[in-house]
């Protein structure tokens, strides 16, 4: 018998990467994810900063400058 994997409850037999390489993507997948990551938050990068938190930022660094 060739595939005799053991198989512990409550796990699921898969074909996942041995641990040797576990959470290594290859650079296909990586590419993959980097554009589909990029295409979901393009829209939140180029709403920009709100202004209340420019004005907080601004007021944070004058603090920091006083002390």
């Amino acid at each position: 018998m060739k595939d005799d994997k053991v198989v512990r409850p409550g796990h699921m037999q898969t074909d996942l990467p041995t641990k040797k390489s576990r959470g290594r993507l290859g650079r296909d997948v990586q590419n993959k994810l980097g554009q589909q990551l990029r295409t979901a938050f393009d829209d939140v990068v180029s709403q920009g900063v709100p202004d209340r938190f420019n004005e907080l930022l601004r007021r944070l660094d004058e603090d920091k400058g006083s002390s």
